[in-house]
């Protein structure tokens, strides 16, 4: 068995396993939704219901259980809204206020969808309703960064070179501040090592991956973790084909003396300044999973308490969080344990795949930390390595909808991640295999890459829009250029996943309004719209690599595409057009003289 066959197996043995049980979260007294409405569309039953005092979320019930989806880790959705894309059923929806809390259901209300596609009106004002936040722009993930250093080639592509130029593509074309990633403390780095009983630190290897990512225009979120192979309770304790090791320290005291050294020494090179402006340490990955720790939620726990002071030693304006946790994990518990310990968080950070992130303020203000900054340091569509969704447009409105929804709740929600130059589980296997990147091995962009590029198009200033119809998955984005262009985002998704291919049902008309004259640009991504997959199939005879000749031929066709020519737009005239599921339009409307 290969070692990349071996961690898939270990992987899908322990992906779903806690790494341990932890004391429920204080109980929240929470109300049942009022106001639950459900209003019949094609292909769809759209809900609607009142928000509650102290909820994070809401989890949506069809027919008495909750509405889930197996490749989506939380079901629940932070807003007042959710489109169920089946037939139909009796609805109702409690509020949760923890993963582990829930408040009663509200009253059931039935009703079915209907057969036919409807069409959806889009009304754009001159209002304005505040500046136009980028939940984006501030973090990537890019899995491990040793990667940065590799000479080796994954389907004839250099590794080390094109993963550098992927971050690169990150900070020029998206503006992104950060990048986070796993395993800096990992052997392959030669952090640490004991002699004779006594410890040796060599930040070379480091110093050379920093370098790199500095040299680019970014900073690193220092995820402290892995463990070093001679500081390990239990080295046998591993993940990914690259085996990091998961192990609790045998030496908690030698532990921080790791961490402070590796801090100072980035104080000494890059300057603390910098780092108190520009850097951050996160404690360790996902330690809720068995597969990402070894030890108990108590050992991690000390481990973050830890981790803090030593990064606190060396400056108490450095930044530090957590827990880091998948699927919103011990968020709750990670703030009642630092209430006790005393130990310092500059900001929380979790992962979810699937959904839009939850709403943590609630829970952060019930704590009398209000304003903590809270940071998703890993989401995209799906968890699952290899599952295909995220290769196609599916993806692309999946991100726009989760970014929407994070926008001015949110400090950062970090795709992951940048590159499908990536090993967790193994090399790829062929060019298009259900990567997590945004780019392909060989830098080819994704629709969500260009999902990405059109919402760095918007305008500072966002504006009053209204929907109605049978509006379903439609949302827009409309925001105003100080130069008075108006750039409107438009898409049609789903979070169902056995529809990412489509659904006719779900296709709607769209007439858009807006006030003045202007001139017109159509930006589209669809199925053959700003699409590279369909042109690889066409070409590929069946091979997982592009040969040598035929990727001047893939680059000069990855491209975004315009759905029709340029036009003018008379005052007061609607504009028509089509809008599939899934697909996404980008209007640039300026203002004609």
């Amino acid at each position: 068995m290969s070692t990349a066959d071996a961690a898939r197996r270990d992987w899908q043995a322990r992906i779903n396993q806690a790494s341990g049980d932890v004391s429920p979260a204080a109980e929240v007294a929470l109300t049942a939704p009022a106001g639950l409405r459900a209003e019949p569309g094609g292909g769809c039953v759209t809900l609607t219901w009142e928000p509650v005092p102290g909820a994070i979320g809401y989890l949506v019930h069809r027919d008495g259980s909750p509405i889930t989806q197996r490749d989506v880790d939380v079901p629940a959705v932070p807003s007042c809204r959710f489109v169920d894309t089946g037939p139909g059923g009796s609805y109702a929806v409690a509020a949760i206020a923890a993963m582990d809390v829930a408040g009663p259901l509200s009253a059931a209300v039935t009703a079915s969808a209907s057969d036919s596609s409807g069409a959806v009106s889009v009304r754009v004002s001159g209002e304005e309703s505040g500046p136009v936040h980028r939940p984006w722009s501030y973090m990537i993930g890019s899995e491990h960064l040793s990667y940065l250093l590799s000479r080796e080639e994954t389907g004839g592509r250099p590794i080390g070179a094109e993963l550098t130029e992927a971050l690169r593509i990150m900070r020029d074309e998206f503006g992104v501040e950060t990048v986070r990633a796993h395993g800096i403390l990992c052997d392959d780095l030669g952090v640490y090592r004991e002699v004779d009983g006594k410890a040796v630190y060599d930040f070379t290897k480091v110093d050379q991956v920093y370098d790199t990512v500095v040299g680019l225009g970014l900073r690193p979120v220092v995820e402290l973790g892995f463990m070093p192979r001679d500081l390990a309770a239990d080295p046998a304790k591993t993940v990914f084909a690259y085996e990091a090791i998961i192990s609790p320290p045998k030496d908690f005291e030698a532990w921080s003396d790791l961490v402070r050294a590796l801090v100072e020494h980035l104080v000494d090179r890059y300057g603390i300044q910098e780092l108190i402006d520009h850097w951050s340490f996160e404690v360790w990955n996902e330690a809720n999973l068995a597969v990402f720790w070894s030890g108990t939620p108590a050992d991690y726990f000390l481990l973050y308490d830890v981790t803090s002071a030593a990064v606190k030693n060396v400056h108490p304006r450095l930044r530090v969080g957590g827990p880091a946790s998948a699927a919103n994990g011990w968020m709750e518990e990670l703030l009642a344990h630092i209430a006790e310990s005393g130990a310092a968080l500059d900001f929380v950070s979790t992962h979810t795949y699937g959904n839009a992130p939850l709403d943590w303020r609630p829970t952060l203000e019930r704590y009398g930390m209000p304003g903590t900054p809270i940071w998703w340091t890993e989401w995209g569509p799906t968890p699952t390595h290899f599952h295909g969704i995220g290769d196609g447009v599916f993806g692309a409105t999946f991100l726009l909808h989760g970014m929407k929804s994070a926008a001015g709740r949110v400090e950062a929600l970090s795709h992951w991640v940048a590159s499908d130059h990536f090993e967790e589980l193994g090399r790829p296997p062929r060019l298009f295999h259900g990567g997590f990147g945004l780019l392909t091995v060989g830098n080819l962009r994704k629709p969500r890459f260009h999902a990405l590029t059109l919402a760095g198009r918007l305008g500072a200033t966002e504006l009053v829009t209204e929907l109605s119809g049978d509006v379903a998955g439609v949302e827009a984005w409309a925001t105003r250029h100080p130069d008075g262009r108006l750039g409107i985002l438009l898409w049609n998704g789903t979070l169902n996943q056995s529809q990412a291919s489509g659904a006719p049902e779900l296709n709607r008309r769209i007439s858009l309004t807006v006030d003045g004259a202007y001139r017109v640009t159509h930006h589209r991504i669809d199925e053959t719209h700003s699409n590279i997959k369909p042109v690889w199939d066409a070409m590929s005879d069946q091979a997982d690599w592009p040969a040598a000749g035929q990727w001047p031929a893939l680059h000069a066709a990855n491209t975004l595409d315009e759905l029709e020519p340029p036009r003018n737009l008379a005052p007061g005239e609607p504009l028509e057009f089509d809008l599939p599921m899934p697909a996404v339009s980008y209007l640039e409307l300026t203002p004609l003289p």
